[in-house]
């Protein structure tokens, strides 16, 4: 037997072809439910996102939101890894899945589901009453009511326990006083998920929730306008003025920072994956344009340099889809660490805009036109970079795990 025959693997499958899309083979590693969910997402966004997202994001508008929000309910999208109340009830891979194929489309459309999902939905099927939950998540999960998270204020984001709004005992019922901003959904909510502080005098502990129907009196929510990032995402302002609500308004299973902390962390978690889906969609397209480019009489893809980045933003963006699905995997297993999330968002939203730069560069002057997808992904991924948590504050939740050392303050 020669040397050859005998370091062939024993009943080796048949090589398959290299796979440009997918190019580590990730796609062994789903089910056909996991293919299934991701494939209904990417033909719904595809339908309709891609062929409005343009010239949405030029005008600086979502319009419809609300029947897309109905159509995304529909998909399972909304509390998509929650149980019950008429919620899909996927698992955290899958979930992850439709994160990455909305954010594909835009970071807006998935930065809607986030906040509806993993913030304000989440916030109540977990620490809200039976009465809160019945009251509220199925209208949400089906896309009737769209909620919003007030936590961020003009002068605490990444210090919430120093927040202003305040929540104040008047009888047996709260009146809420303050201002949150940077808020998705606001201005078209029809409930927020707000955390104000409160007297333990007068029977608070801390920093409580409040489930607040923006019909309230006192109550309001002015858009934010002139951004220059994630311009087909709603944002607001939410404004409390003496807003009355009655005690049982108050999330009875969250007191202290805790509550809203642990919101942020699953929402971070679907960040994680949708930055890749940013990531992909930009090296798609500065692949596809290196194959059909030609300068010196041949396509640019067969200049060496551009193999170099286009093989280096490969390697980046299939790397961060791995380590979204290692850590969807741990979700699932119930053994994923806050510390571990912050570790997915920080590397794969920073790769992420390094790619769409890199893209860009492949595009040239193309590349800043919205025709194609590279610099509206970029800027959006701007604001994603610091929302959920910005760089530094990853940066010092890893340098404590790792040192054992508190850096924050």
């Amino acid at each position: 037997m020669s040397t050859t025959e005998s370091a062939k693997p024993s009943g080796s499958p048949k090589s398959q072809p290299f796979d440009p899309g997918d190019p580590l083979g990730i796609d062994d590693l789903l089910d056909p439910e996991d293919l299934a969910i991701r494939d209904t997402v990417r033909t719904w966004a595809a339908d309709r996102v891609l062929p409005h997202i343009a010239e949405w994001y030029e005008n600086g508008e979502l319009p419809g939101i609300r029947e897309l929000a109905r159509e995304l309910g529909s998909l399972g999208a909304l509390g998509m890894s929650l149980q019950g109340y008429g919620c899909a009830g996927a698992s955290a891979v899958q979930y992850g899945l439709a994160c990455l194929e909305l954010e594909a489309a835009d970071s807006g459309i998935r930065s809607l589901v986030s906040v509806q999902g993993s913030l304000a939905m989440y916030a109540i099927h977990r620490f809200g009453s039976e009465e809160q939950k019945q009251r509220w998540l199925p209208g949400m999960a089906a896309g009737e009511t769209i909620g919003c998270f007030g936590l961020t204020e003009p002068d605490h984001g990444s210090d919430p326990a120093g927040m202003r709004t305040y929540a104040e005992r008047d009888g047996d019922d709260w009146v809420l006083t303050g201002r949150k901003m940077w808020i998705t959904n606001g201005s078209v909510a029809g409930v927020a998920v707000v955390w104000a502080q409160t007297d333990q005098a007068d029977g608070g502990s801390g920093i409580r929730g409040f489930v607040v129907p923006t019909d309230t009196p006192g109550f309001s929510a002015p858009e934010i306008r002139h951004k220059w990032s994630l311009r087909a995402s709603v944002t607001s302002e939410l404004v409390l003025d003496g807003v009355r609500l009655p005690a049982d308004a108050v999330l009875p299973g969250a007191t202290g920072l805790r509550g809203p902390l642990s919101c942020l962390s699953h929402a971070r978690y679907g960040i994680v994956w949708g930055a890749m889906g940013a990531a992909r969609a930009s090296f798609e397209a500065a692949l596809d344009y290196a194959k059909s480019r030609e300068q010196f009489g041949r396509p640019i893809g067969g200049f060496q340099l551009t193999q170099a980045k286009l093989a280096d933003m490969a390697l980046e963006l299939h790397k961060g889809i791995l380590l979204a699905h290692h850590l969807g995997r741990r979700m699932d297993a119930g053994r994923i660490r806050p510390e571990q999330v912050s570790f997915g968002k920080l590397n794969n939203v920073r790769e992420a805009i390094e790619i769409c730069r890199t893209s860009r560069t492949i595009l040239g002057a193309n590349g800043i036109s919205l025709e194609y997808p590279v610099m509206r992904h970029a800027t959006n991924l701007e604001s994603v970079l610091t929302y959920e948590g910005t760089v530094e504050m990853h940066q010092l939740v890893l340098g404590k795990a790792l040192t054992g050392l508190d850096a924050f303050r």
